[in-house]
């Protein structure tokens, strides 16, 4: 390749080269059945921020101040997204690294560009919004289930890792801003 791809004007050689280095260490453990199998599971619960939504969900039975809670997460989520895919990504408009993923793993086609991964994005910023509702003690639960459903887009190569982590940075930034408000809720 002679210069940027198209749709990567903004992401110059350090950074191909980074989701080079890291798409070659994930992919031996594309051939393992077990990670396969929970890597494309977390891609799917990530769709739609599913995953958060049945966190919140659950952790809103039996209590009305935490099933509000619930239903603030799901407006904050909507609102995360919002900015995200009809906001970010317009701006960068990068080409994913295939066109729907990797023909091993069946995942849902996304209709916008790679740059920020949306799941990544939607995963931190939830984490760190339910970090602040529930105590620094849920870090590693939330902060868990981040990071798989994060990780599950490069890993089933419909993020390139670099999209991934400006999703994570997104994500944390927009969940900061959130957590005035979110400290109210609890």
């Amino acid at each position: 390749m002679h210069g940027p791809a198209r749709g990567d004007g903004a992401f110059g050689p350090a950074v191909r080269s980074f989701d080079r280095r890291v798409d070659a260490a994930i992919e031996r453990w594309r051939h393992d059945p077990n990670a396969a199998r929970l890597m494309t599971a977390a891609s799917h619960l990530g769709d739609m921020s599913l995953i958060w939504h049945l966190a919140a969900t659950a952790r809103g039975v039996g209590s009305d101040r935490k099933a509000r809670q619930a239903v603030a997460l799901a407006a904050l989520i909507g609102l995360e997204s919002l900015i995200v895919n009809q906001g970010v990504k317009r701006i960068f408009r990068r080409e994913r690294p295939t066109d729907s993923g990797d023909e091993r793993f069946e995942v849902r086609t996304p209709s916008t560009s790679s740059f920020p991964s949306g799941h990544a994005s939607a995963a931190v910023f939830a984490a760190t919004v339910l970090v602040t509702l529930d105590g620094k003690k849920s870090l590693p639960l939330w902060g868990g289930l981040a990071a798989a459903v994060a990780g599950s887009r490069a890993f089933v190569r419909i993020h390139h890792a670099s999209d991934v982590v400006g999703g994570a940075v997104v994500g944390l930034g927009l969940g900061l801003i959130a957590r005035p408000f979110v400290k109210r809720l609890r």
